[in-house]
């Protein structure tokens, strides 16, 4: 099965800029958006052979998650289940008999780290929710995780030492979230990979010259990491200041 995930910042700027056109270059059995930054109501998209399911923050124009898929799930699961996480349309979780599938758009840090406490608590209670599902049978997750995990993931960690995205803290969240039985399916494959990024910053020409953070993800359950086949990133889709990035798994 065929997965993407792609933070279009903003989808019906996203479709100004060839999203549709991408979306069905990409022929995928699963597609997940973050940062849709819609409201109900404010975009109808013809996607033939697709089912829809959206989550909306209850701010307009901003955050949101959505999956779009070529497969009815079982269940449909939007948010944590915790009113003091869920006012922001930040997740969508399709069960399916194999495995669940949840889609998610990670709270920002913000300058100055000021949202760094309300993220510490969004973290622990995202990963409490994994591990509940877990528990069930194999998850994927995808999505913008507002983090670049290790060095390596982006271009200059020592001058970025300490900002939102690449504080010790939420580094050292993204470590607990794998230590509680989750694989990063792009370093499971390329441990080693350099310059490889989902997002670069509009100023500077930054993605010209290739300055980014990957910081957009599909991590799977550790029991299911044998079953991946590809794991990559499309810096060459435009659209958006993220590009997608694509899983491919047998389960």
């Amino acid at each position: 099965m065929k997965f993407i995930s792609w933070n279009v910042n903003g989808l019906r700027a996203a479709m100004k800029k060839g999203f549709l056109e991408r979306f069905n270059e990409f022929d995928a059995d699963f597609f997940c958006l973050q940062e849709t930054k819609l409201q109900a109501g404010q975009i109808t998209l013809d996607l033939p052979g697709y089912l829809q399911y959206w989550n909306y923050a209850e701010k307009k124009g901003y955050s949101g998650t959505a999956i779009f898929t070529k497969h009815e799930p079982l269940t449909v699961r939007l948010g944590l289940g915790l009113a003091e996480h869920d006012t922001e349309g930040r997740t969508v979780t399709l069960e399916y008999p194999g495995f669940f599938l949840v889609c998610v758009y990670t709270p920002n840090a913000q300058d100055g780290l000021k949202r760094l406490p309300y993220r510490m608590a969004w973290e622990d209670a995202f990963r409490d929710y994994l591990r509940s599902l877990d528990a069930e049978k194999p998850v994927i997750v995808c999505g913008d995780m507002n983090v670049a995990h290790e060095e390596i993931d982006l271009k200059n960690p020592a001058t970025n030492h300490g900002n939102a995205g690449f504080s010790d803290e939420e580094r050292g969240k993204m470590t607990e979230l794998l230590a509680a039985g989750f694989t990063d399916s792009f370093r499971h494959l390329y441990p080693e990979a350099r310059d490889a990024y989902s997002w670069w910053s509009y100023r500077a020409a930054a993605r010209e010259r290739n300055v980014g953070w990957r910081i957009d993800y599909f991590l799977c359950s550790d029991r299911a990491a044998e079953k991946i086949e590809k794991a990559y990133i499309c810096p060459e889709v435009m659209g958006s200041d993220h590009c997608p990035v694509g899983l491919e798994i047998s389960l």
